[in-house]
């Protein structure tokens, strides 16, 4: 069998077994997985499958990495056998269980199994409590702090759903399923090292269950925890890998590994959203972009990621293409999170930052522990100048998240409008730790040190030096470097970045300000080092503007002629050696 078939046997399977267990986000999982795994050309045809689409032209068209993909087949691995069915289960009970618990009545969904020994039913029934605990924790946390408040709620069942799971497990009476619900309930209790230990033995025995995967890569927050994990080789582990990478801000190693997982799932596009997620971090957004658009064209009802196409096009402002999406899932599901974002990226954008609070809100009514929504919401605060609300958003999302860089961010910014530079700083630091590779967070750090307050003009420089070497798309960096650098005395460090910028703004058909300075500071600069014929090449250019710079390119002129000709000019200032 070919590892393509093996893949898709596997998976048929653990859809099913998934399903029965009512681990369902894990079944619609695999089941996009399946569904991603590309036909053999020679046995399918473009007309008798709709797989055959085009979505992995996404990959020929924007790959970034010269990757080779391997196929699976040339990959070995631990071959996991399929679990085979409880047969203590009264098939009788488990499906009035089931059917409880579809209809989310937990605890009666438990009690009917209350009797029932066979795994599979201890798996339900335990899996029904443990969300009739967290069901009861959410209306808790309602009750005593609203929506969005903070609560000190608990799930009353972790205590005795810890001790007989702990039991089954020490006797051996545990599967996979068993195994990661015991996990799930000491990661809640704050046993994290116990809980990777035992989230392994469910992956290792049983690696189709993505959920498993989710709370073993939330325990992952270093690269060496990663590497102390004891994982056997399988190709969900390649899944895992490549999205913990991304979690870790490794970036190109998470590409490269959704890269090779494309030569089977080449029509994933679980996949593709995970490219673009990627590549949003690494600020390549017409790729973004691009990967997006072919998403909805093949799944024009996904809501699923595109909170982040929204941040896409709020950051290019495409006005119509934002109001677009935000009307496209408005219609389709109005009440998910995302949606919500999506809503108040548009308001954002419109400038209607109160009307966007609002839709944030509602998306964290809706998930209280959705990031996105905390860190936006903490956005349009600062927009509101309402600085003590944007701080509290902000900490909520680093409470959630503390790999959060954009969180950390916004509280730099909140405190800084406080005129807190050193509390500004702190938080700048450890955005700028966690993605090195934005050109922003280094300038937020350089115009921290320039306040009055503090005034490390040479850790300023070193910051913009940083900002300038980091696809500086705003521009930014490299004008405040040259102005810094001339500030401190240093003349030819200056008329380096004064050129490197003109060079950019000339490159990016750019006028302004800042180009009328770079020219009269090396008119200025190369007439102080005699350098006559640059000089007045820039001279030359500042005669096309109307202001004072004109009158000054003139004077300079006149200056370098009269010296040139040897003879004293009563009309021209005297220029000193070096203006500097």
């Amino acid at each position: 069998m070919s590892s393509k078939e093996s893949c898709r046997s596997e998976l048929r399977i653990a859809i099913r077994q998934l399903s029965d267990r009512c681990l369902y986000s894990a079944s619609k999982w695999a089941a996009e997985q399946l569904v991603g795994i590309e036909h053999d050309p020679v046995k399918f045809t473009p007309s008798n499958t709709r797989f055959q689409r085009g979505s992995s032209s996404i990959r020929r068209k924007y790959k970034t990495h010269d990757v080779t993909v391997t196929p699976i087949a040339g990959v070995s691995y631990v071959a996991t056998p399929v679990m085979e069915e409880d047969e203590l289960v009264d098939d009788d009970f488990y499906l009035q269980a089931k059917a409880y618990f579809d209809c989310r009545e937990y605890k009666r969904a438990a009690h009917v199994l209350r009797d029932q020994n066979g795994r599979k039913s201890v798996f339900l029934r335990c899996y029904a409590l443990y969300l009739a605990g967290e069901k009861r924790k959410e209306e808790e946390m309602i009750e005593l702090e609203g929506p969005l408040g903070k609560s000190d709620a608990v799930n009353r069942e972790l205590v005795s759903l810890e001790r007989e799971l702990s039991t089954l497990r020490n006797n051996g009476k545990i599967d996979p399923f068993g195994l990661y619900l015991y996990g799930l309930v000491l990661k809640q209790k704050g046993s994290e090292n116990l809980a990777r230990t035992v989230l392994v033995e469910s992956v290792n025995s049983y690696p189709w269950n993505w959920n498993v995967w989710t709370e073993l890569q939330s325990l992952c927050k270093t690269v060496d925890i990663l590497n102390s994990l004891n994982l056997n080789s399988h190709w969900m582990k390649d899944f895992f890998l490549a999205s913990v990478y991304q979690e870790l801000r490794m970036h190109n190693d998470s590409l490269s590994k959704y890269e090779y997982l494309l030569g089977t799932f080449g029509n994933s596009n679980y996949i593709q959203a995970q490219i673009a997620k990627a590549q949003y971090s690494l600020r390549e957004f017409d790729q973004v972009e691009a990967i997006f658009e072919e998403l909805l064209s093949n799944d024009p009802y996904r809501v699923e990621d595109m909170d982040m196409y929204s941040n896409v096009l709020y950051a290019k402002e495409c006005f119509s293409a934002l109001s677009y999406l935000a009307h496209r899932v408005f219609l389709t599901d109005k009440y998910r999170p995302e949606s919500c974002c999506i809503i108040g990226n548009y308001y954002s954008l419109k400038g209607q930052h109160e009307k966007a609070v609002v839709y944030f809100r509602r998306a964290l009514k809706l998930n209280k522990n959705f990031l996105s929504a905390w860190t936006l919401m903490g956005h349009e605060f600062v927009e509101m100048k309402n600085t003590p609300a944007a701080v509290d958003a902000y900490r909520r999302a680093v409470d959630i998240d503390p790999r959060d860089y954009r969180a950390w961010y916004g509280l730099g910014q909140a405190y800084e409008m406080m005129g807190m530079p050193l509390y500004a700083l702190h938080y700048f630091k450890k955005s700028v730790f966690l993605q090195p590779n934005d050109s922003r967070l280094w300038i937020a750090m350089a115009q921290c040190y320039e306040t009055d307050q503090l005034r490390m003009l040479d850790e300023a420089v070193k910051c913009y030096r940083r900002a300038a070497n980091c696809n500086d798309r705003e521009a930014i960096a490299l004008h405040n470097l040259a102005r810094l650098l001339s500030e401190l005395g240093r003349p030819e460090e200056a008329a380096f970045y004064y050129k490197k910028d003109l060079e950019r703004m000339e490159s990016e058909e750019r006028e302004g300000p800042k180009m009328v300075e770079a020219l009269l500071y090396l008119a200025k600069y190369y007439r102080a080092q005699k350098k006559f014929e640059e000089a007045e090449v820039y001279c030359t250019r500042l005669l096309d503007y109307t202001g004072p710079e004109r009158e000054t390119a003139k004077s300079i002129l006149r200056g370098m002629r009269t010296v040139q000709s040897g003879f004293p000019s009563m009309d021209v200032e005297h220029f000193p050696p070096n203006p500097f």
